[in-house]
C-alpha cells in the first residue's frame, strides 16, 4: 500500500481568492512545488482533494474546472511532480442548484473523498498526511484515519480543539511529511 500526500486545493495550492477557475486568477502558493519535491522524495503520492461548491453554486461549469485542473497538474509536471489524481466534490446542502443541491459523503468535512482515492489507489491512510487550510479539511482527514494531519493557519478561524500540526507558511510542512 502506497503513503499519499493529500492536498486541498484553494489556500494549499493556489492563493485563495474565491471560486477561482480561470487560470488568470489561478496564483501558486509559495513553496507549494518545494513541499511537494520534499514529499516525493520521501515516497508519496499526490493527491489533491477539493470541496468545489462554485460548481453547485453555479459561478463555473464542471468543464471549466477541468480544463482549469488540466492546467494545474500540467504546472507541476512542468516542475517534475507527478499529481497522482484530483477529487473534487461540486456539492453543496444548501447553496447548491438543481442536482448538486445535497448533502453528501464527499464534501469536507465528510471523508468521501480520501476514501475513494484510497480504495481507488490503494493507499495506506495511517501512514499518510492531508494538508489543509479550514477545519473541514482537518476533520475530513481526522475521518478518514489520517492521523498526520496539517493545517495552515492564516486565513481562516481554527479550532484548537481539531488535532493538527499549525503551521503559518506552507514550506513549514515539510519538517512534518516523514
Amino acid at each position: 500500500m502506497k503513503k499519499a500526500l493529500f492536498l486541498d486545493r484553494d489556500g494549499i495550492i493556489n492563493v485563495d481568492h474565491g471560486y477561482v477557475y480561470k487560470k488568470e486568477e489561478f496564483e501558486f502558493v509559495e513553496d507549494i512545488f518545494t513541499v511537494c519535491i520534499d514529499a516525493r522524495n520521501k515516497g508519496y503520492d499526490i493527491f489533491v482533494i477539493t470541496n468545489q461548491s462554485g460548481i453547485g453554486r453555479g459561478k463555473y461549469t464542471v468543464e471549466q474546472f477541468q480544463q482549469l485542473t488540466h492546467w494545474m497538474v500540467g504546472e507541476f509536471e512542468s516542475k517534475g511532480i507527478v499529481i497522482s489524481d484530483v477529487y473534487h466534490c461540486p456539492h453543496h446542502p444548501d447553496k447548491g442548484l438543481g442536482q448538486y443541491l445535497k448533502a453528501c459523503d464527499c464534501r469536507k468535512p465528510e471523508p468521501g473523498m480520501i476514501m475513494l482515492a484510497a480504495e481507488e489507489h490503494k493507499i495506506d491512510l495511517v501512514n499518510s498526511v492531508f494538508i489543509g487550510d479550514k477545519v473541514s479539511d482537518i476533520q475530513a482527514a481526522e475521518r478518514a484515519g489520517i492521523t498526520n494531519r496539517i493545517i495552515l493557519i492564516d486565513k481562516y478561524e481554527d479550532d484548537q480543539a481539531i488535532k493538527a500540526i499549525r503551521i503559518d507558511e506552507i514550506k513549514q510542512a515539510s519538517l512534518y511529511i516523514t
